[in-house]
């Protein structure tokens, strides 16, 4: 973007920072190898506040429907809900089992209150990973086989189309996604990138799908036809989740992995842009799922 504004960035540096989402309320994120959960203070400047902090990994969250500072959560090797004083009850630990060492990594929920999270091996096993759903009873189901390091995913407003990456492949497909079952239909290519990864995203007012491209230092705007519409630069190499907070563009960004690190790697920014979001959806469980006494 020619003449883009500058970004603005608070104190905070993280190790592997990303699953950002703006709840309405105010804007959550994690940084996934520590476990950690944070909030943003209101001004860029002001250090993250940590709400609570797991012995595992915490890939992504989203807050739960009528349950006030109650999350769903990817997190370990499973999905669980995390109550207000930070106890998580597991609904499911999937990727528990034999074979390379996982964890779970991005993921949302979608405008009819279903949560998405996927899978990866540490190791980056070739399609060791799996994009689960979890549906309004709390059952864990895998919905996408066969991805190496699943990110997003993001949604459509009406919930119909999911865009997912399989970053260690460069691409972005789509997918129809049926309203009534959220049974995955079959993808098309949406975009691919020749340089760098994509990462987190998050689909705005207009339908254009904003992805984080790690490796590039850039944030990239893409129509929804596919097309490219516009590029975000930030001053740090590793691009990893994005959220718009109405015209706030929020950006998260990693430390892991680099020899030399920069001022600004591992920092969250912030870029005013002419294009508004829409707060994340929560995830809604059933009054008479198992689960739901955990919360009472």
């Amino acid at each position: 973007m020619t003449g883009q504004p500058s970004a603005t960035t608070g104190p905070d540096r993280l190790e592997l920072g990303e699953g950002i989402r703006w709840t309405g309320d105010g804007v959550v994120l994690v940084d996934i190898l520590e476990g950690r959960l944070l909030t943003t203070a209101d001004g860029s400047d002001l250090p993250l506040r940590e709400i609570l902090r797991l012995p595992v990994p915490l890939g992504a969250v989203a807050p739960v429907a009528d349950h006030p500072d109650t999350w769903i959560a990817a997190a370990g090797t499973g999905v669980c809900l995390l109550l207000p004083d930070g106890t998580p009850r597991w609904l499911a630990t999937p990727e528990d089992r034999p074979g390379p060492s996982m964890r779970m990594n991005d993921g949302v929920a979608d405008t009819f209150g279903r949560f998405w999270a996927g899978s990866m091996a540490y190791d980056g096993t070739e399609g060791a990973g799996t994009l689960y759903r979890v549906d309004h009873d709390g059952t864990v189901t895998p919905a996408i086989e066969g991805l190496t390091i699943p990110n997003g995913p993001a949604f459509t407003a009406d919930g119909r189309t999911m865009y997912l990456a399989d970053s260690a492949h460069g691409i972005v497909r789509r997918y129809p996604v049926d309203s009534d079952t959220g049974l995955v239909g079959t993808p098309e290519d949406f975009f691919t990138v020749d340089e760098g990864s994509p990462d987190g995203m998050t689909v705005d007012a207009e339908g254009a799908v904003w992805c984080a491209v790690w490796g590039t230092g850039t944030v990239r705007r893409y129509l929804p036809h596919g097309g490219l519409d516009r590029v975000v630069r930030v001053p740090a190499g590793q691009p990893a989740g994005v959220c718009l907070e109405g015209t706030l563009l929020h950006v998260t960004t990693a430390r892991v992995g680099l020899d030399a690190l920069g001022p600004y790697d591992g920092a969250v920014f912030t870029v005013p842009v002419d294009v508004s979001g829409a707060p994340t959806p929560a995830f809604r469980l059933a009054p008479s799922a198992p689960i739901a006494g955990a919360l009472a």
